[in-house]
């Protein structure tokens, strides 16, 4: 799929991946209809993607909002006149064990990660079907291929993410459009900073976590934003985003369910 003079509809546009992204596909000549919680941070985006020459518009959004996702295809039409590639990034995390997280707060995560994947996907689907040619692009996790304790919340969201994304392909295989499904490794975000952590949770032990997460998220979002690119350029339906990513779904599938006591092994030697 050629990006150049395309439409592309891209949540999560503010920051991290999705701003990388935005810059990626602005360099491509993509024209973007970008989409973010914070207003702010959405437009620093979208005067940074302007300056390569593309047509953007800026869609302030609440993604776990039905009826605001229900009405941005027309106010994306609007502005582009239609949609060639919708790409689903926005996304939240939630640390904690199953035990320890309110229920509130699991709706919020899956609200966010999960249900609008499948909102934006049905909010676009029409408009996609009518272009020759269109890719949908759901961001999942590392964590949608593997499990690790803590992380209960987030790994059913991006499992939910994985397993729906690869249902759609298959529905979608005498169509013109194509599904790919991107797992990204550790990419340097704020993901972690700004994850939301159970009351019963010690400040202490959030800066532990939190340490212990940011010292594995290393790829420059720009480094993540380029492959996943060159994977929507490929037609690719799944894109691996770093060497953690592919180390450890090639240790999933060796050792479906085992992988985790050598990895445990590994931390425990490397502590």
């Amino acid at each position: 799929m050629q990006t150049k003079d395309r439409v592309a509809v891209l949540t999560g546009a503010g920051s991290g991946i999705g701003r990388a992204l935005a810059n990626a596909l602005a360099r491509s000549g993509c024209n973007l209809a970008l989409a973010d919680l914070n207003q702010d941070s959405l437009a620093e985006t979208a005067t940074q993607a302007r300056a390569m020459g593309v047509r953007v518009s800026e869609h302030p959004l609440d993604v776990s909002d039905r009826a605001a996702v229900a009405a941005l295809p027309a106010a994306v039409i609007a502005e582009h006149g239609s949609v060639d590639l919708l790409i689903n990034n926005a996304g939240v995390a939630l640390g904690g064990n199953f035990d320890q997280v309110s229920v509130e707060n699991f709706d919020w995560l899956m609200s966010i990660n999960f249900d609008a994947v499948v909102t934006m996907c049905r909010a676009f689907l029409p408009l996609l079907k009518q272009r020759p040619e269109a890719r949908i692009v759901n961001v999942s996790s590392l964590f949608g291929l593997i499990t690790p304790a803590g992380q209960t919340a987030y790994c059913a969201s991006k499992f939910a993410v994985r397993g729906f994304s690869n249902a759609l392909r298959l529905e979608l295989l005498d169509s013109n459009v194509g599904v790919t499904v991107v797992h990204p490794g550790g990419v340097a975000t704020s993901i972690a900073t700004s994850a939301r952590s159970p009351e019963t949770v010690s400040e202490a032990e959030k800066q532990q976590k939190l340490d212990r997460a940011n010292r594995l998220l290393r790829m420059p979002p720009p480094k993540a934003a380029q492959i996943i690119l060159k994977g929507i350029e490929r037609d690719k339906a799944r894109v691996l985003v770093g060497n953690d990513a592919r180390i450890l779904s090639w240790l999933e599938r060796l050792m479906p369910v085992n992988y985790w006591r050598l990895l445990a092994g590994l931390a425990t030697k490397d502590a």
